[in-house]
């Protein structure tokens, strides 16, 4: 039986020596180690051998098959080098000195806009702050003077969690924590608080040419005394005039906020159509661009300033409203479609 061991094993050599290629090797695998293999065959003839044979023998083919498994292993080792060695060689030359031709990416318009109106803030004193998307009902509703029960919660189909948080359905829910941050300077150091704070908001919403579910805006404030609305107009005129670098057609409207008294709507003239009326404007020439007013007195308590010494304004600047506009895109949902074809066509001019 020896023998037979001793011959399967120069066969075995003999066929590894002349395979070219991995196909060949697992075909040479199989036929050797697999269930219906020539090892496995080897034992089938154990049967006719006595106990203490059967011991001898099964171990010295356990040794061939483990003998044929270390071959294998090294031979495919040998072969994968082989093969990428061919590739290696295929390869056509170039010169790693040469620069790397590369197409240059762009920036989404939104990033761009979002930074020009943070440089024009900054340079009329404001500050940038951020804030998370993720906020708990007070800092989204209540501190805004909008409580459990108020029907202002309808005009917002609002994404709960199941932490009992919800996802931002608007950036003044910063606007707590903002006004007690810098609430010591203001009373202490007379400083005015100027800050805006950008950010992605969530509304559970029916999506058309100017509604999306998930959209920018750009919460503004200035706190001080005298603040009157003649400041946030001024403020809102100079940031457009800057960013369409022309004189922009504006106007106020009254509208019910609840964080604000008086509350307004600022609209803009509809820059896709000219003011003639589009889709984007639901025909009426005008875009909804900023909710704003006058911060409302339980707003700043709220925030531990006094309404009775201090007054302020707050807007909601629409930012991908203003993307829009700036760009001339007539369907806001262009804007989160990830199409390259769409966003490759913006430079980033912000810089």
């Amino acid at each position: 039986m020896n023998s037979k061991i001793l011959e399967l094993k120069k066969q075995f050599e003999n066929e590894l020596s002349s395979i070219k290629d991995l196909s060949e090797l697992e075909s040479v695998r199989v036929s050797y180690l697999g269930k219906k293999g020539s090892v496995t065959d080897l034992l089938k003839g154990m049967k006719e051998l006595s106990n203490e044979e059967k011991k001898s023998f099964g171990q010295a083919v356990n040794e061939l098959k483990g003998a044929v498994a270390e071959k294998i292993a090294e031979k495919t080792e040998e072969l994968k080098a082989l093969q990428v060695q061919k590739e290696i060689e295929l390869m056509p030359e170039f010169d790693l000195s040469m620069p790397a031709r590369l197409t240059r990416g762009s920036y989404h318009p939104i990033t761009l806009v979002q930074r020009q109106c943070e440089q024009i803030f900054k340079s009329m004193g404001f500050t940038v702050e951020d804030y998370s998307e993720v906020v708990t009902d007070y800092e989204c509703f209540e501190s805004v003077n909008i409580p459990k029960d108020h029907p202002a919660r309808d005009m917002q189909d609002t994404y709960y969690l199941t932490n009992g948080q919800l996802l931002k359905s608007q950036t003044s829910a910063a606007q707590n924590a903002i006004l007690r941050k810098y609430k010591k300077s203001l009373v202490e150091d007379g400083v005015p608080i100027k800050a805006i704070f950008p950010g992605r908001c969530f509304r559970n919403e029916a999506t058309d040419n100017c509604h999306e579910n998930t959209f920018f805006q750009m919460e503004g404030m200035m706190v001080d005394k005298d603040i009157s609305i003649s400041n946030l107009i001024y403020f809102m005129k100079t940031m457009l005039s800057e960013v369409f670098q022309k004189d922009i057609k504006v106007r106020l409207r009254p509208g019910f906020f609840p964080f604000v008294e008086p509350g307004f709507e600022l609209d803009i003239s509809c820059l896709i159509c000219g003011g003639e009326g589009c889709s984007s404007c639901k025909h009426s020439g005008w875009l909804e661009l900023c909710p704003c007013g006058m911060i409302h007195p339980e707003v700043l308590r709220m925030g531990g300033i006094d309404p009775e010494e201090y007054t302020g304004f707050a807007f909601g600047l629409g930012l991908t409203r203003l993307v829009m506009m700036k760009y001339g895109i007539s369907d806001i949902r262009d804007l989160n479609s990830g199409s390259l074809k769409v966003m490759s066509q913006f430079t980033d001019d912000a810089e």
